[in-house]
């Protein structure tokens, strides 16, 4: 509790949480709805949350919502979700289960993670003996209570999103059940369903069960975390390339990066206020948004994958060499470079050998004409692969970088992609 604390990861927790967890080995829990087919770096809070647990000793269970993802939990959303379909459902499931591995030790034989999924206890239990069950134990009134209900009390409630705070709750009890679970932990806006399910777990079992929640991530400019213009920052690379998720961290502002470093990452406290001390003597170098970001960027990707965003960096903004443009895979290089003007060639041309004049004003049109291309030859502003070449300079296939591409530029900040067609 002392290590969450300093870290700045505990909004609000139930009498005797600290207690249990200082005195038994505790099953604890958080849910994670499988709405998409990756999580995204919003649940990344949570899931640090379940790897201290372990780190201390205890057992981490994360369970996917394959049910109540079918419905979407109505906490402080403005609308009703789309509902999925078995299938997608099981898709979502299964590629998050891939990316948990990475955080999770599910091989410990005395606390090991386990993944439960509550549609393995939901799929056959039939309505009528739910609300018979487990619905009279709830009243309305406590259910209407809940601050996740009140806020969509003007704009309308589904009867199925209001059940969600139910079905929640019975999460917590099966698993309270088969599992000996005792704790749930979540966001701050998961607080009614959490205690839904201990007030189920003291009515039906005459039992005690705890709660623990992290406040909810902001920005210091008020903007929503992990949000980009091109939407949610992904732990799937495929979505959010690794360059790209590289940046996000790098360019944190230090207020957020303060703040960061502390829930995303494992460095211990002396490390992070040593690492804030050379950073407030010398902010420009960034010395905090890099440790934070070379750690998280290793975590969820590689470390090989760490580097190519390191390596990618330092071309975009000037730096480089043709060595590191040929380390880059090609969705590397077009994540670098993305919005940059691009051309299409055949292969052919650079097998006979054409000129960069030919090249950047006929065959492409990057050039307005080959008077323009020339005098920016003779400035010796021009580079091909981040080597300066000359009036006389004549494309070949050694120009074509591994990622079948060849990469122009026009001084320090103007780019140019060709890609090279068989």
């Amino acid at each position: 509790m002392a290590e969450l604390q300093w870290r700045g990861m505990i909004h609000t927790m139930m009498p005797g949480t600290e207690e249990q967890l200082s005195s038994h080995l505790t099953t604890a829990y958080v849910g994670i709805d499988p709405t998409a087919d990756s999580l995204h770096i919003g649940h990344l809070v949570s899931i640090m949350l379940l790897k201290h647990l372990q780190m201390a000793g205890h057992k981490p269970l994360a369970l996917v919502g394959g049910a109540t993802g079918m419905i979407g939990d109505p906490s402080f959303k403005a609308a009703e979700r789309k509902l999925l379909t078995v299938e997608e459902v099981q898709h979502n499931v299964d590629c998050i289960r891939r990316q948990l591995s990475k955080f999770l030790d599910f091989d410990n034989p005395v606390n090991g993670a386990e993944i439960v999924n509550n549609y393995d206890w939901m799929k056959d239990y039939l309505f009528l003996d739910f609300i018979r069950d487990v619905g009279k134990h709830i009243t309305v009134n406590y259910m209407m209570a809940k601050d996740s209900v009140q806020k969509r009390m003007e704009t309308g409630i589904s009867f199925t999103e209001f059940s969600y705070q139910l079905l929640q709750g019975y999460d917590f009890l099966t698993l309270y059940r088969t599992k000996g679970c005792r704790l749930q932990m979540g966001g701050s806006d998961q607080w009614g369903n959490i205690t839904t399910g201990t007030e189920l777990i003291r009515r039906m079992e005459g039992g005690e069960a705890f709660a623990l929640t992290c406040p909810l991530i902001t920005k210091a400019d008020g903007t929503k975390f992990g949000k980009t213009e091109g939407g949610n920052v992904w732990l799937d690379p495929t979505k959010t390339s690794p360059y790209k998720f590289y940046q996000f961290w790098l360019n944190c502002s230090d207020e957020d990066t303060a703040k960061y470093i502390r829930i995303f990452t494992l460095l211990g406290k002396e490390e992070i206020e040593s690492l804030e001390q050379e950073h407030a003597q010398s902010p420009e170098r960034r010395v905090l948004q890099k440790a934070l970001a070379k750690d998280i960027t290793c975590r969820v990707h590689s470390e090989k994958d760490y580097l190519s965003a390191v390596a990618a960096s330092e071309l975009l903004f000037g730096k480089g060499t043709t060595e590191q443009l040929n380390q880059l895979d090609k969705a590397t290089l077009l994540s670098v470079f993305e919005g940059v003007p691009q051309y299409s060639v055949s292969r052919s041309l650079f097998k006979e050998g054409i000129s960069i004049i030919d090249l950047a004003a006929s065959a492409t049109q990057m050039f307005a004409s080959k008077g323009e291309i020339r005098r920016e030859l003779k400035q010796n502003a021009i580079s091909v692969n981040k080597v300066k070449v000359g009036e006389d300079y004549r494309m070949s296939e050694s120009d074509i970088l591994s990622c079948g591409s060849v990469l122009v530029q026009k001084g320090k900040k103007n780019y140019y992609l060709v890609n090279v067609e068989d």
